[in-house]
């Protein structure tokens, strides 16, 4: 059973989820296949990586937040409109479930190819940028996430955690055992002491008691892609105006660099560049993570979190 949170306001409404033309559509076909859907078909779960980026075409879906007392119903997507949300950009685990409501067609692509797109095309680069880092900012202000925290505001790690989950902008759920009435239902679900607290429920499965923030980033996958035996032409510590001017330079010289951050925001994060063709670079899309302006090798952006203290 899903419920429905309060409604957005029509102007974030229309651009969090714009709809849209035949047009903008038609640019989209060459990099993607047509599906065709059934009712009740589950396209992505949370947790999922590599998710698809859908637009329909016909037919609608419903984006739901799973959690043990039932599905938070997001958004209805119709004909027109496109799904994600900035995971499809970063690389991070998807954290809700899509789900086919009406019969039709949808146009797919992976992450990969809509990475390519946006690089190619800065007009649905803006459309799908704004719109991934609204739905986000969404689910961070609404607490939609695949995440619950139980802790005290007393606990310092429980503070740690937090603090964590939010300065890499990732959705969850708090629950403040010194206050909260049902708290002492949600440990009973899951057979937690209170001793054991700050307890975290990752993807509504795995709950981990009293975690280090290492623990918490593994069980979210927030470091998924990044392969330790991979060998970097560069490495940055730091995405600080520097760090970030010398990664833009060295991708446009053709080399691998990645730049590494304790944060992730629209200005940084774990920036991955690989062989591509930079265009396009402003503040704005450099700040969102797409474009570039010289042509060297080039870059492919792809932003995590580092899992560490």
């Amino acid at each position: 059973m899903s419920t429905q949170l309060t409604p957005l306001s029509a102007d974030i409404r229309g651009e969090a989820f714009p709809v849209l033309t035949a047009e903008q559509i038609n640019r989209i076909r060459p990099l993607s296949r047509v599906r065709k859907v059934k009712v009740g078909e589950i396209v992505f779960e949370p947790g999922d990586l590599d998710i698809s980026f859908f637009v329909l075409l016909s037919g609608s879906m419903e984006i739901v937040q799973p959690g043990i007392q039932g599905e938070r119903l997001i958004v209805n997507h119709d004909a027109g409109e496109f799904t994600g949300e900035i995971t499809m950009i970063s690389g991070r685990r998807g954290v809700v479930r899509g789900r086919v409501t009406a019969a039709g067609e949808f146009l797919e692509m992976s992450s990969a190819q809509l990475r390519t797109l946006v690089a190619r095309d800065a007009d649905l680069s803006e459309i799908f940028m704004r719109a991934f880092i609204l739905r986000r900012v969404t689910l961070i202000n609404r607490g939609q996430g695949n995440v619950i925290l139980m802790g005290s505001r007393h606990s310092a790690k429980t503070l740690r955690l937090r603090e964590f989950l939010t300065r890499n902008g990732h959705p969850f759920t708090y629950v403040d055992l010194d206050t909260d009435n049902s708290s002492q239902q949600m440990l009973d679900h899951f057979q937690v002491t209170i001793e054991e607290i700050p307890v975290v429920v990752c993807n509504n499965r795995t709950v981990l008691r009293s975690p280090s923030i290492q623990e918490l980033a593994r069980c979210l996958g927030l470091n998924a892609h990044i392969t330790a035996s991979e060998v970097r032409d560069l490495v940055i510590v730091g995405a600080g105006p520097a760090g970030l001017a010398a990664a833009v330079y060295g991708a446009s010289e053709g080399l691998d660099v990645l730049v590494i951050e304790d944060r992730i925001s629209r200005r940084a994060g774990w920036l991955e560049f690989q062989d591509r063709k930079l265009s396009g670079l402003s503040h704005g899309n450099f700040r969102t993570g797409t474009g570039g302006t010289r042509r060297g090798a080039g870059a492919k952006v792809r932003r995590q979190s580092a899992d560490r203290q």
